[in-house]
C-alpha cells in the first residue's frame, strides 16, 4: 500500500532541492546600438536580431573562426548527388517548450522559411524543391538546381529550427514568444530598452553555458555605451565605434578585441518600387553622379578613424571572390557635375535618405550630405528607428537608404537577395531588375567549380557597379568591447556573440 510522507519530512526534502541553475549563475549583459526587428528567424532581417538569435535559436550548422562550416543541430551531412543533401540530426535536442527537435520539426521549419507570408528566408533557400523525412533523425533536401552556398545559408537564420507546436499556436505572433532549441529561452522584451533570455536547462550542449541569463540592452548613444562598459553596467559592447577604441583600451577594467568582418556599409537607391522609386535616383546617370561626388576614403578617416577599408563591392577584400580589378573610385566632382548636366535634371537634385538613428550612421550621412551638395544635390536626412527603417525599405517607402549589412561567408548571401529580381517577395528591395544580373547570380549559385564561380562573381560586381542600384562604401572591422573580467569570447568574422564558453568573472 502506498503511504504519504509526513509533512515535516516533505519540507526537509524540499529544502535540499537546489535552485535552478539560472538563479545561481551570473548574468551576461550585452549592449547593442539597434533594437532588433522581429524575433522570428523566418521574418527577421536585422543584425541586432541575429545577435539575439545566437543565444536563442540553434541552427543546423554554424561557422567557426576560420569560416569552416561545422555541425550544430546536425551531426553530419552527405551530398548524395549535386541536388540531394542528406542531413543527420542530434537525438538529444529539446525545444524550450519541452517538445522534441526531430526530422519532422526540421522539415516544418524549412517549409515555413520557404512559404510563410513575408518570409525573409524565401530567396535564400529558393533552390530547395522539397524536404523529405527519411527517419526520425534524418532529412533529405531535394534541390531544383545545385546550390554551392546552401550549407553556409543553413548556418544562419534559414537553418534555425523552431518549435512546430509554438509556431502553429502563435502564427504571425511567434516573434512575441519565440520558441527554439538554443541555450537560452525567451523571457521578455521591452521595445527600445532590453530583451531578457534565461538559461534553458534542457539545452543539448548545456555544459558550455556558464551564465544564467542574457540581457540585451539597446543603447543607441556610443558615449553612453562606453560609459556603461567602463562602469561595469554591461559586460560586452558588440559594436564599438573606432573613435572610442582608445578610451576602452586606456581603462584597465575593459579591453578591445578587433578582427576582420564580413559586412559592408551600403546606400540603396529606389530605382523603381512604387511612387518613391520614380524620383531622380531612378536615373543611372544621377546615381553615378552621386557616387562621383563621394570620397569613400574621407568618410573612413573622418567617421571611422581610418580603421575600415573603402570598398565598392559587396565582397570583402579578404575573400577569394573579391575582384581586385574593381577598386573603389575616387571622388571626381567635375565628373559628377558633368553627369548631372547630361541627365538634364534641374539643380539642385533633391532627395531624401533614410538613416537609422545611431550617432555613427547619422554622422556618416551628414558627411555624405556635405560632399554631394558640392556637386548639386540637396540631400535631406530622415533619421529613423532601425526596425522602422527596415520596414520602410521592405515596403519600398524610401528614395535612398543608408544601411549596414553584416555580411555572409558565401558571396551569394551578400548579393542574391539584393540584386536578383525574384521570386516574388524575395527580390531586391530597390526594384532593380536586370535579366543578365539574374542569370549571373543563378549561375553562380549553381556553380560548384570554384574558379568558374569566382569568374561569375567578378562579372556580378562589375555589372552591379555599372548599374549601381546599390553603392557600397566600406568593409568594416569587428570591434568588440569587453569587461576585463570576461573570458571565452570567440572572434568569429560574422561578429555574432556566441554564448557557448563565455564566462563572466568576479
Amino acid at each position: 500500500m502506498r503511504r504519504a510522507l509526513p509533512a515535516a519530512v516533505m519540507v526537509a526534502m524540499l529544502a535540499v532541492i537546489p535552485p535552478a541553475l539560472a538563479e545561481t549563475l551570473p548574468t551576461l549583459r550585452i549592449a547593442q546600438t539597434d533594437d532588433p526587428d522581429a524575433l522570428d528567424p523566418t521574418l527577421g532581417r536585422s543584425y541586432a536580431g541575429r545577435v539575439v538569435f545566437a543565444s536563442l535559436c540553434d541552427k543546423l550548422f554554424d561557422i567557426n573562426e576560420k569560416l569552416d562550416i561545422v555541425p550544430q543541430l546536425a551531426t553530419s551531412y552527405t551530398w548524395l548527388d549535386p541536388t540531394t543533401l542528406r542531413i543527420d540530426l542530434r537525438h538529444d535536442v529539446m525545444f524550450h517548450d519541452g517538445t522534441k527537435m526531430d526530422a519532422a520539426a526540421v522539415k516544418y521549419s524549412l517549409d515555413r522559411h520557404r512559404t510563410f507570408p513575408g518570409s525573409a528566408r524565401r530567396g535564400e533557400i529558393a533552390t530547395i524543391d522539397h524536404v523529405d523525412v527519411v527517419d526520425p533523425y534524418t532529412v533529405k533536401l531535394l534541390l531544383k538546381t545545385p546550390s554551392a552556398p546552401l550549407l553556409a545559408t543553413l548556418a544562419d537564420r534559414a537553418g534555425m529550427i523552431v518549435s512546430p507546436k509554438a509556431a502553429e499556436a502563435e502564427g504571425r505572433d511567434f516573434a512575441l514568444h519565440p520558441v527554439c532549441a538554443g541555450p537560452f529561452k525567451f523571457v521578455e522584451r521591452v521595445a527600445q530598452d532590453h530583451i531578457t533570455l534565461e538559461r534553458f536547462d534542457g539545452y543539448w550542449n548545456a555544459n558550455t553555458i556558464h551564465v544564467g541569463r542574457v540581457i540585451f540592452r539597446t543603447i543607441i548613444d556610443n558615449t553612453a555605451t562606453i560609459a556603461n562598459l567602463r562602469a561595469g553596467a554591461i559586460d560586452i559592447a558588440g559594436a564599438i565605434v573606432p573613435t572610442n577604441v582608445a578610451a576602452v583600451k586606456a581603462d584597465p577594467k575593459t579591453r578591445i578585441v578587433t578582427f576582420p568582418a564580413l559586412g559592408y556599409l551600403r546606400i540603396e537607391f529606389n530605382v523603381g518600387r512604387g511612387p518613391r522609386g520614380q524620383g531622380p535616383m531612378a536615373n543611372v546617370k544621377i546615381r553615378k553622379a552621386f557616387e562621383a561626388a563621394i570620397d569613400r576614403a574621407a568618410i573612413n578617416d573622418v567617421v571611422y578613424g581610418g580603421m575600415y577599408t573603402p570598398n565598392a563591392q559587396a565582397i570583402s577584400p579578404s575573400s577569394p571572390y573579391y575582384d581586385p580589378g574593381l577598386p573603389p573610385p575616387g571622388r571626381d566632382l567635375a565628373r559628377a557635375r558633368r553627369l548631372l548636366a547630361e541627365s538634364g535634371v534641374k539643380l539642385p537634385v533633391s532627395f531624401t535618405m533614410n538613416v537609422p538613428n545611431s550617432p555613427t550612421s547619422l554622422q556618416t550621412a551628414e558627411v555624405i550630405q556635405s560632399m554631394v551638395a558640392e556637386a548639386g544635390f540637396d540631400m535631406k536626412i530622415n533619421a529613423m528607428e532601425f526596425a522602422t527603417s527596415l520596414d520602410a525599405n521592405t515596403q519600398g517607402d524610401f528614395e535612398t537608404y543608408l544601411i549596414t549589412w553584416s555580411g555572409r561567408p558565401d558571396p551569394d548571401g551578400n548579393l542574391w537577395s539584393f540584386l536578383h529580381s525574384g521570386p516574388p517577395g524575395a527580390g531586391s528591395a530597390t526594384g532593380y531588375a536586370n535579366p543578365e544580373m539574374d542569370r549571373l547570380l543563378d549561375d553562380a549559385r549553381a556553380e560548384l567549380d570554384m574558379p568558374r564561380r569566382v569568374a561569375l562573381y567578378r562579372q556580378v560586381v562589375q555589372l552591379a557597379e555599372q548599374d549601381l542600384p546599390i553603392m557600397n562604401i566600406y568593409t568594416p572591422m569587428n570591434i568588440v568591447g569587453l569587461s576585463a573580467k570576461m573570458s571565452g569570447f570567440s572572434p568569429v568574422p560574422d561578429g555574432l556573440i556566441r554564448p557557448q564558453g563565455l564566462v563572466v568573472g568576479k
